[in-house]
This record gives C-alpha cells, structure tokens and sequence, in this order.
C-alpha cells in the first residue's frame, strides 16, 4: 500500500490509484453541530459590555458577525459584568465544553443511525481551557461510551487544531478498518475573554463563539454503507496537507496577563497578510499531489477566521464569494468558532444539496503557529 506520512501517521494515497480500494479511505460519515442556549447580536453587546471608545464599536461592529453564542460573565449587585477569575473561566470551559460536545456527538450519531456504544475512538480538540483529565474522558463518561474507546485530546493548537484532530482520526480508521470513529472540536470562547478595555482584547472579545462539531468516520466496513439516507454525501479523505509559518510563530498564542490574573489572547494585525502571503503554497502542494488544479475543486471550506482572513484567502487563491459563501455565513451567524468553524461551515454545503457524486472539496483551518492545514476530499 502506498502512504503519505503526516505527522507521524500514514494515510492512504488513493487519489488516481488503483490499487487503493475506495472502501479503504478514511469516508466523513456524517457531521453535527451544537452551541450554549444563549446568543446575542454584536449590537446588543457592545451596548451591553458598556463599550463607547468609537474605534472599538467599530471593531465589534465592521467585522462582518452578526451575532455570536456566548456565555457572558455573571452580574455584580449594580448589574454591571464582573472580573471572571481563571478559576471560573476554566469551570465555563469544562462545563460547556462537555455540554455542547456532547450534544455535538449525540446529533451526530443520530443522524448516521449509530448508537454511543458502537463508537471506537474518540478524539476530543479544544483551545479555550485546560483540563485533566481532558474533554475525551470527560465525554466518555457523560455519553456512557464504552470504556474500551481509544481516546485522544488535541488542546492548545488553536483554529487549525480541527484537521489536526481530523488527521489522527483518519489515520486511526485506516488502521482499523470497519470501526468508528468522532472527532469532536468544542470551544468556549467565552472562557478566554479578558475584559480591560484595550484594543488587543477588543479585538479577540469582537470575534468569537461558542460552540461544538462533531464529525464521524470510518475506513470500509459496515459504517460507510449502512444507516444513512439514500444518496447522503459521504466523502472521501484523500490527502492532507500543511504548512507552517515559522517566522510568524508567535502572532497568535496566549500570554499569561499578571494584572488580570488570567490568559490573554493576543492576535497579531499582521495574521491575515502572513496567511494570504503563503496559503497558495499548502494548497497548490495539496493539489499537485492528486493532479488537480484549483478550478477543479467545486467546494471550498474555509476556516471563518476574520474578514480580513477570508479576504486574503479570496484574493490569493482567486476564489469567488460564491466559493466562500459557508465560510462567510457561518462567521455571520456565529463569529469565529475557533477549531469547529470549519465544520459548520461544511454542515452548511451538506444542507445545501448542491453535492455531486466525484466533486473535490478542500478543507482548510489556520491558527497558532502560525500553521495552515489542508485536506482533500471526494464526493
């Protein structure tokens, strides 16, 4: 069998070989998504937060989000939002993240006609906290899978860390085949907001949600024939590729504020030029590998990072809006999801209906490092 190595793991190259059957490539079964109850319009919380600088209202206003679920801080006596120490962010983040992930997985195996208990392997990716043990044991316990599921956590790698996620799964079914896997990305951002008024955290607190996707997945066997919809689209992995940008390794990372007595996310201006500036070298790479050429890809899912993100991306692979219509509604609707946003987003193209038997699609997530990941699939 001929492999691609990705970070430690083979995947099948199957794209234009025949001696790969397709029933042996990792196939995306089915996907879910799930967010916190309470969701609010970016105008009612800059009103809310009792934000009048004019530049940030702007930030808030201008980055083209709508509306975002969050969890906002608790009230003092006067009404007025209070600090969050560490401690209660870190309690946001497990009690969220295990709520909205879990929810995430329930839908998700519903809607492929699997059961908690036929779920082999469980990888679990998150950003906004740290725990152990991680989210996978946790949702282990909270779904009653089984206690022999494998299990893995990808913490700390930011937006990109879903295909990270997706990677490990993909590996992990090709080795064994038949067997089910979920990748679950749960985020809550709202246990990574600092609040003191400066621009940096304006900018961080303007831009994102809450929420949770899971994605479920197999390599042969039973589940990727059986219990779903005729004619539901199932995909095909083919190939992964990444990209880091080790000059810029610092421009997204968390820094410990000593006055807040708590993480603060910092984000570089500069991320979205560093982005536009390499995304076509991941991409065309990714695509050289299966002989194809952008115009050949039908659909294009797109981390929702930013508007200037989106926008370098458009311009240096010379995408339309129509290209990245997901990514621009799902930013829209929930701000930037961190590691799930990519899989809201193609939730989305599933719902549309407009998937044909043979299209490619490309995935793609960006985030700390300042790393780019790719995937490569088929319809």
């Amino acid at each position: 069998m001929t492999t691609i190595e990705r970070a430690g793991v083979a995947l099948p190259h199957g794209v234009g070989s025949e001696s790969i059957a397709a029933q042996q490539q990792p196939t995306l079964l089915g996907v879910a998504t799930a967010n916190p109850p309470t969701v609010y319009s970016q105008r009612e919380l800059v009103d809310m937060l009792a934000i009048d600088d004019p530049k940030i209202r702007g930030v808030f206003l201008n980055g083209g989000i709508e509306h975002r679920h969050l969890t906002l801080p608790p009230v003092d006596a006067q009404g007025n939002f209070r600090s969050e120490t560490q401690g209660e962010l870190l309690r946001k983040h497990r009690h969220y993240g295990v709520r909205t992930g879990a929810s995430a997985i329930r839908r998700c195996l519903d809607g492929i006609g699997k059961e908690p208990h036929e779920v082999d392997y469980l990888v679990a990716v998150t950003t906004t906290g740290f725990l152990t043990p991680g989210f996978s044991a946790l949702l282990i316990n909270e779904l009653g899978l089984s206690p022999q599921t494998a299990r893995l956590d990808v913490v700390g790698m930011g937006c990109n860390a879903g295909l990270n996620g997706l990677t490990a799964a993909a590996a992990w079914s090709t080795a064994n085949p038949g067997r089910l896997a979920i990748l679950v990305c749960s985020e809550a951002c709202s246990a990574a907001y600092v609040y003191d008024g400066t621009m940096r955290t304006a900018v961080v607190n303007s831009l994102f949600g809450d929420g949770a996707a899971a994605v479920a997945i197999s390599a042969g066997g039973s589940h990727t024939t059986a219990g779903r919809p005729a004619g539901f689209p199932t995909p095909r992995l083919l190939d992964m590729r990444s990209y880091m940008i080790t000059h810029a390794v610092q421009a997204m990372r968390y820094d410990w504020d000593d006055d807040a007595g708590k993480f603060s996310f910092y984000l570089d201006k500069e991320v979205p030029y560093e982005v536009g500036a390499h995304v076509e070298r991941v991409v065309d790479r990714l695509l050289d590998g299966a002989g194809l050429r952008r115009r050949e890809i039908a659909h294009w899912i797109v981390h929702s990072g930013g508007k200037k993100v989106i926008d370098a991306v458009k311009i240096n692979l010379g995408l339309t809006s129509h290209d990245l219509r997901h990514t621009v509604s799902v930013m829209r609707d929930y701000g930037n999801l961190s590691s799930g946003s990519f899989l809201f987003s193609y939730r989305r193209l599933l719902l549309e209906g407009r998937v044909a038997q043979g299209d490619h699609a490309v995935f793609m997530t960006m985030g700390p490092g300042s790393q780019i990941e790719t995937a490569l699939l088929r319809f």
